[in-house]
């Protein structure tokens, strides 16, 4: 599979900076992962969870870099003005050169409900406030500025917003994998950024997203189907499953098996975990978003070496070669 690519999350969350990490770091890592061939770098957003907030980061990460895509995973626009919003991603796609990329989600049942209170957006409605957003920036973004009715943002009136370094803005991909989710990713979103655990439900809701793109007329792969996966390479299958443990109890305060339940989580040997991604590659994933599971930085370092020599030995080229990749499977 030559045409994957592999970006990086960058650990930016409380946890890993009460555990030593900081800022700084991050900036250093992002020119590291874009010298180390990855394609991408990528920033988590959170209200519950303390972490650096992800748009301030991409703005340092975009004069520290050249090439690297650089993009949110995933970006919950509720928690700000959308107006405001706009403008700030319009100036960040101009600051990366169009290097930008936008995942969106609309916070997760059990979880988030405390977040939209706080900014005065209502649960129930988050779907809507989210499509009616992208909607907006948009139309911003295509340098409209007449009035906005949505479902449930109403705007009489809108200033300019300075048009992005990309005609008609950054591509915004959106996370989810529920029917309704998959449905308007095809209508309205540039990609797919699920985590599904089980490849089964990946590979039928690609299927599903393809259907719904066809059934909006739009063109043939107008949504790139991405994966954000965590992992933890170790040939000591225990010490693995532990880590993950940690890493989620750090990170959610959950266990390892109900954030497993959720989310896709793959442990063990590098062949094993090349395994595992490559059951997602065959079944459609383009753009593989790899989350290390690490809370101290020597960690970190660690296991980013051995991610970074994994994607070298699967890769056509060495990582560090340019932005081609293959499957998992030698």
């Amino acid at each position: 599979m030559n045409d994957t690519r592999y970006g990086l999350l960058l650990p930016a969350g409380q946890a890993q900076l009460s555990a030593g990490g900081s800022a700084r770091a991050l900036l250093d890592l992002v020119v590291r992962a874009e010298r180390l061939g990855f394609d991408s770098a990528w920033v988590g957003d959170s209200l519950l969870r303390a972490r650096v907030e992800p748009l301030t980061l991409l703005a340092a990460a975009a004069a520290a870099t050249e090439r690297i895509t650089l993009g949110t995973a995933a970006l919950i626009p509720a928690y700000r003005q959308p107006v405001q919003t706009a403008l700030t991603l319009a100036s960040l796609d101009l600051l990366t050169a169009g290097r930008l990329i936008l995942g969106v989600g609309g916070g997760f049942p059990g979880l988030s409900e405390p977040e939209f209170e706080l900014s005065g957006v209502r649960f129930k409605t988050r779907f809507s406030h989210l499509d009616d957003t992208v909607r907006l920036w948009r139309r911003l973004w295509a340098g409209n500025s007449e009035p906005f009715h949505g479902k449930v943002l109403r705007y009489d009136w809108l200033p300019e917003v300075p048009p992005p370094h990309r005609p008609g803005g950054p591509p915004i991909w959106l996370a989810g994998i529920t029917p309704a989710a998959l449905a308007r990713t095809g209508r309205l979103y540039d990609g797919w950024l699920p985590y599904p655990p089980d490849v089964a439900d990946y590979r039928s809701g690609r299927r599903a997203v393809a259907a719904a793109s066809e059934a909006a007329g739009r063109p043939e792969n107008a949504v790139t189907p991405a994966l954000f996966a965590t992992v933890h390479i170790d040939d000591d299958a225990e010490r693995g499953r532990a880590a993950l443990e940690e890493y989620c109890q750090a990170t959610y305060r959950m266990s390892r098996d109900a954030v497993g339940a959720i989310q896709v989580m793959i442990t063990g040997s590098a062949e094993q975990v090349a395994a595992g991604l490559d059951r997602y590659v065959q079944a459609g994933a383009r753009h593989l978003l790899i989350r290390i599971a690490a809370v101290r930085p020597e960690d970190f370092e660690t296991q980013l070496d051995r991610v970074t020599d994994l994607l070298g030995s699967y890769r056509l080229a060495p990582i560090g070669g340019g932005p081609t990749a293959c499957g998992a499977t030698k």
